[in-house]
């Protein structure tokens, strides 16, 4: 995992450094000047701009300047209160004006040729770094060099498209307090179990409880994700009925119910909760509808159950509409913003990541935000984040696949923080398998192995 720290913890972390701040910038100018270097592919003849501000962040690309200078390279600085509306001519500008604790309005000059190669110092000047919000007109960098962990507004909309690929550099710093992470392929590893030679199916069960008239498309996605991400045994209980398109391999068990006004299911909760106890994760909500009666039966459901348990789409309605059980602290819940605004009151805001902890606290459960960076936020204030997802997941069932992933991966021991993450990791490597354009629920259902054998996890 890669830690990920906010600009005032990052401060922090800076002042209680043993080095002196000379030295620290010293570090950070030398891992500037390597990869511009790189990006210009030698020093003779080569011309750098360097943007650099009054604070650390102008000393870092100061620093840079000077040892690039030292290799031959010609360097023009220009200062950041002061820069012309059009840079100089050059093979590549180091953007080094302001760092991530900027605040204001902020307009960045032109560049010379607009195919010249920006290398950013930290972050992208005019990005919050709390946040990812723009402060106006900001230079688009090819790469970016940040230091000792990712920042926030590296990952966040719209920072994360103008931070381009983007480089940790190690200057000695202790970032061992971060108490965010970035997901990488290696976390998933190390995390997701083999599956032992002597393994059976009631060893990864799954309970999903999903569907109704006109929404059996969500029980269908939600019970392929299970399936194809590594639940040994999947059970679909759809009230009042059996759901149309199930794959074959999914058992359907329609509970005893009764049918109360306007012909909705009732009286389902109780038969669920008696047959839980041979499942190792309970899934529950995706297409159930939003009757009130529904909504009844699923918070009985979920104040009862007491196995890692993933409440998704109308299950989540429901806890917002009626008096929210006490949930479990193995519980996840996987809100996008209108959900979110429904559980919380309000929307989550710039920073999201401190909406999704503060949720995460006053319910006891991991909150699962979804968006362009999925961020998931366990109750005591730890987050994972993962970013693999793109514009291809905006369509409509894909929520409907990671609430089945996210089950599947809790059935097989993954404890439900993790899973959460693991499950929004995968989820993204499938659809960046799938066509780029065209893209529906149902390719990720049937991306996921390929998704998982890539990762090596068998």
């Amino acid at each position: 995992m890669i830690p990920v720290v906010t600009p005032e913890e990052m401060g922090a972390i800076d002042r209680a450094a043993p080095e002196a701040v000379e030295v620290l910038i010293g570090r950070a100018g030398g891992a500037v000047a390597r990869t511009a270097v790189e990006m210009l592919g030698g020093t003779y003849g080569r011309r750098v701009v360097v943007m650099a501000g009054k604070g650390n962040n102008g000393n870092d690309g100061r620093e840079a300047a000077r040892r690039l200078r030292a290799r031959g390279v010609s360097v023009v600085e220009v200062d950041a209160l002061t820069f012309p509306d059009r840079l100089p001519d050059a093979d590549l500008v180091v953007d080094a004006a302001f760092g991530t604790g900027f605040r204001g309005d902020y307009r960045a000059p032109e560049l010379a040729d607009p195919s010249t190669p920006v290398l950013a110092v930290d972050i992208p000047s005019g990005i919050q770094g709390l946040t990812g919000e723009d402060a106006g007109r900001v230079l688009t960098a090819d790469r970016t060099v940040t230091f000792a962990a990712l920042k926030p507004g590296l990952l966040l909309p719209p920072g994360a498209s103008f931070a381009g690929r983007v480089e940790v550099a190690d200057i000695g710093l202790d970032v061992s307090s971060a108490r965010a992470h970035l997901v990488e392929a290696a976390d998933l590893v190390a995390w997701l179990p083999g599956r032992p030679a002597e393994a059976h199916k009631w060893q990864s069960a799954v309970c999903i409880v999903a569907g109704s008239p006109g929404m059996a498309g969500a029980a269908a996605l939600c019970s392929g994700g299970a399936q194809r991400a590594g639940a040994g045994y999947v059970r679909l209980v759809t009230p009042g009925g059996l759901a149309s398109g199930v794959p074959e391999e999914v058992v359907q068990v329609p509970p005893s119910s009764t049918h109360g006004s306007q012909g909705v299911p009732t009286g389902w909760a109780d038969p669920v909760i008696e047959g839980l106890a041979r499942f190792q994760a309970l899934t529950i909500g995706n297409g159930l509808g939003t009757h009130a009666a529904t909504g009844e039966e699923i918070r009985t459901v979920v104040g009862a159950a007491r196995l890692p348990l993933v409440i998704d789409a109308d299950a989540i309605t429901a806890l917002a509409e009626g008096p929210t059980p006490t949930l479990a602290p193995n519980a996840v819940l996987t809100p996008h913003d209108g959900e979110f605004a429904r559980l919380s009151g309000s929307p989550p805001g710039p920073d999201r990541t401190a909406a999704a902890r503060s949720l995460a606290e006053r319910l006891g459960a991991v909150v699962l935000l979804k968006g362009s960076l999925t961020i998931v936020a366990h109750p005591d204030g730890r987050v994972l984040y993962s970013n693999t997802g793109d514009a291809r997941l905006a369509t409509a069932g894909t929520g409907d696949v990671l609430a089945g992933i996210i089950g599947a991966l809790c059935a097989t021991g993954v404890e439900p923080f993790r899973a959460a993450a693991a499950g929004a990791f995968l989820h993204g490597r499938a659809g960046a398998l799938g066509w780029r354009r065209g893209l529906v629920a149902g390719d990720l259902v049937a991306s996921l192995p390929r998704a998982l054998d890539g990762l090596g996890i068998v």
